[in-house]
């Protein structure tokens, strides 16, 4: 049975912490978190609000570092320097130099290190990664990614208004597309970007040109209220792959629609994958790593570096 502890009880403690509690060979035995309130939620674990008290006090496999993105690179340091192996929401940090001290403060003590990059793990992606792969619909000729909504609100003293703690939307949104497309296609050509930044709005959109295609991806904090919106359309030579409101939907140049995630007989492919909650997804991909010692191959340091390498020139 592996042991995990997580540290930082906020928005994204949400879908981390039920999913370590679901799995039959994890024990989430402490959370931590300066506000005591946000462990409420939680019941049935340790509450700390001292990191390196729940660190002394419990012996464990794994920490998930879900704290505000300034504070990743610091807590996750800590805990591999005891001997755990760490998992940490993105990014990874702020500054392409930590990219590096992580990965060696990891191969010094022995450990396996990841950083959450959902988009790798979630089905839809995924099997838009396996359409291009095959070339079963031609090669992609350009797309469109998308993820919208309004400036946030909340947060730890309102880390994500500070952009020398969040970055804002490049880091902290756009990250997200930015990944899933390096993991897809590798590195582009070429980019361009435009950007409007204000008080209380964020918007940016970036073209990444391949050479034989290009995407467009939008990121974007609206002061007006709009709800949270992500997707994508691909358009390949014989087909158009679309996840919008409704799903994932394949539409092909001969009138068909498959819905390869859905899950009924209709729809059966080679790509069809169930539906599924992609951040247990990530979570239960690096216990496994753990568990059976295998090399996080899912997420590189290579592309890790690659992510930020753009992002740390559009800031």
């Amino acid at each position: 049975m592996l042991k995990a502890g997580v540290v930082g009880c906020g928005g994204i403690s949400g879908a981390h912490i039920p999913a370590w509690d679901k799995m039959d060979d994890v024990e989430l035995i402490a959370v931590c978190d300066i506000r005591e309130e946000k462990m409420q939620r939680y019941p049935g674990h340790k509450f700390y609000t001292d990191f390196d008290k729940m660190l002394d006090e419990n012996e464990f496999d794994i920490i998930d570092v879900c704290l505000p993105t300034f504070l990743h690179c610091e807590y996750a340091v800590k805990a591999m320097n005891k001997g755990i192996n760490v998992i940490t929401e993105k990014p990874i940090s702020l500054k392409l130099s930590d990219v590096d001290l992580l990965y060696s403060t990891a191969e010094k003590n022995g450990v396996k290190y990841m950083v959450a990059q959902v988009l790798r793990f979630w089905n839809e992606y995924e099997v838009s990664k396996q359409i291009y792969d095959s070339g079963k619909y031609g090669k992609l000729i350009s797309g469109d990614m998308w993820r919208l909504g309004g400036y946030p609100s909340g947060g730890w003293n309102n880390w994500y208004d500070d952009k020398a703690l969040g970055g804002l939307i490049p880091f902290d949104l756009h990250i997200r597309d930015r990944d899933f497309l390096v993991y897809a296609f590798g590195e582009p050509k070429d980019y361009s970007c435009r950007r409007r930044e204000r008080p209380e709005q964020d918007y940016m959109s970036v073209v990444y040109d391949y050479g034989d295609f290009f995407i467009t991806a939008e990121a974007s904090w609206y002061k007006a209220k709009y709800p949270f919106y992500m997707g994508f359309r691909f358009q390949f030579e014989e087909a158009v792959v679309a996840f919008e409101r409704d799903g994932l939907t394949v539409y092909d140049c001969d009138g068909n629609r498959k819905t390869p995630c859905s899950g009924g007989e209709e729809n059966e492919s080679e790509f069809e994958l169930p539906s599924s909650d992609a951040y247990a997804n990530e979570l239960r991909y690096f216990a496994d790593c753990v568990k059976e010692n295998k090399p996080v191959e899912r997420v590189t340091k290579e592309s890790l570096y690659n992510v930020l390498k753009i992002l740390d020139n559009i800031k």
